[in-house]
């Protein structure tokens, strides 16, 4: 068999990711905050790219202004300057360095001429809250150093991580020496910080309190989880006491404070920025894209004008970077674009919970609104990724529109999420004495909805919802 040589030519098709693609995919399925810092970061990246300022674009309406024709000669350009002037008088205000505002500061609170930075103190932290009573305690210098080992080695809740053999190899002491140092340091506020366990903490703060009932101090150190378990009834026999006794020494137990160390958390609370507002105007939804705080981007006049590329890396750097800028407010346009599509299409499909609210959300698909505005699933599964929208029923996820159908007797179907509020509205209005039990909500859900549920459906929407079951809802006394 002879070798050869041999050139042909194949036509094939395939799909090709380009960078620019991938951008434009990733821009979809980011956050409101990701897509600022994503923005941010390309701003520091790509000399060719800046941002629109307010400032700018009141010196733009100025030189406009400058350029206009001039009714008055001089005293238009002496008017002018008065009034740059007197901007920049009111911008400083009472922090001017003139004579006569010096004589105003010194007559105001000095917290007032503070920078707002300056105002702000950082929160204090349980290792800090609880270095500062060791050092004003009379604890000794080997009994400090056990103590700040013992700091940190605290959970966000306040409970010790490690155990006394570990303690005491960090520090070079005995377990007995960790012991004593902790027996102190549990002592000090918040008090039981440093426990081992929901029970020593409890029985600290009871020590403490001088609560040293017998009856109350063996429920919680040999029956907390039958008090958790609602257990009663055995407790009750056990200790010979009534369910009234037993109620005063639930309420003492339940004054105490199980988590000594979360008061001290460092978590901020993250408040949700909508991406677009929903408003009802007569008998038709607005559809408003929030663009507060989103930063408008243009081409840099200054490479496009005045650099002029001296070789053919520059000239090939200044296009690239160039492409890229073009890209990404592309990339932006057809962004929000998208999302607005999506949003009107949802207002569409889900009129009856704009109108109404959740107890008329009806079942809908990805692949609906994909066929209503000609685009892939894929795209909108993106682009209702970590949205967020405010309706006149609250703030709610795009992903909550979003759910799946239960069929009614009559042939037709219902969304997932009316369920879950009818069910929710069912267990705000029980008696809570005579909790409804999930299969009794199946029946009701049957008789009045003609909704066919099973009671192990109703159990798996409690639980979704962050329910309990019938028998933890029943008030005992």
């Amino acid at each position: 068999m002879a070798l050869e040589l041999r050139q042909q030519l194949k036509l094939s098709q395939q799909l090709v990711m380009t960078p620019q693609l991938q951008q434009a995919i990733k821009l979809l399925q980011l956050s409101r905050l990701e897509l600022m810092e994503s923005i941010q970061q390309e701003l520091m990246e790509n000399p060719l790219l800046e941002e629109v300022l307010e400032e700018e674009k009141g010196d733009r309406q100025i030189a406009d202004d400058d350029h206009a024709p001039k009714s008055g000669g001089d005293d238009t350009a002496i008017e002018k300057e008065l009034i740059k002037n007197a901007e920049w008088d009111d911008y400083l205000g009472d922090f001017a360095s003139t004579p006569v505002q010096s004589h105003l500061r010194e007559t105001e609170i000095p917290e007032d001429g503070m920078a707002f930075d300056a105002r702000l103190s950082s929160k204090p932290s349980l290792e800090g809250h609880l270095d500062w009573q060791m050092r004003l305690s009379n604890f000794t210098k080997k009994e400090l150093a056990i103590g700040e080992a013992i700091c940190g080695s605290l959970d966000s809740s306040g409970y010790l991580a490690a155990t006394a053999e570990e303690l005491a190899h960090m520090t070079g002491t005995t377990p007995e020496e960790v012991e004593a140092a902790l027996y102190k340091v549990q002592r000090l506020d918040p008090v039981g910080v440093a426990a081992r366990s929901p029970r020593e903490c409890l029985l600290v703060q009871m020590e403490v309190l001088g609560l040293d009932d017998p009856i109350l101090v063996e429920m919680v150190s040999e029956h907390l989880e039958d008090l958790e378990a609602r257990r009663y009834k055995p407790l009750v026999k056990k200790f010979k006491i009534t369910m009234e006794e037993l109620k005063v020494y639930l309420d003492t137990i339940q004054s105490l404070n199980p988590l000594p160390g979360a008061s001290f958390g460092s978590s901020e609370p993250i408040f949700v920025s909508p991406d677009a507002y929903i408003y009802k105007y007569g008998d038709d939804f607005i559809i408003l894209l929030n663009e507060d705080g989103m930063p408008r981007l243009q081409l840099n006049s200054m490479y496009l004008e005045d650099v002029i590329p001296k070789g053919d890396k520059d000239r090939d750097y200044i296009q690239d970077k160039k492409r890229s800028a073009e890209w990404l407010m592309k990339s932006l346009y057809q962004r929000q674009r998208t999302l607005y599509k999506v949003l009107e299409s949802i207002v569409k499909f889900q009129r009856g919970f704009f109108e109404e609210g959740v107890n008329k959300l009806r079942p809908l698909i990805l692949k609906d609104v994909a066929e209503d505005i000609s685009m892939h699933e894929s795209t909108v599964s993106r682009i209702t990724s970590n949205k967020y929208t405010a309706t006149p029923h609250g703030i709610f996820e795009l992903k909550f529109f979003f759910n799946s159908s239960l069929e009614l007797d009559d042939g037709s179907t219902v969304g997932s999420e009316s369920v879950k509020a009818t069910i929710r509205q069912l267990i705000a209005a029980e008696d809570p004495k005579k909790p409804i039990s999930d299969e009794a909500i199946a029946d009701i859900l049957k008789e009045r909805l003609q909704i066919n549920i099973a009671r192990r459906t109703v159990a798996k929407y409690r639980t979704a919802m962050d329910i309990a079951s019938s028998s933890k809802r029943k008030e005992m006394f």
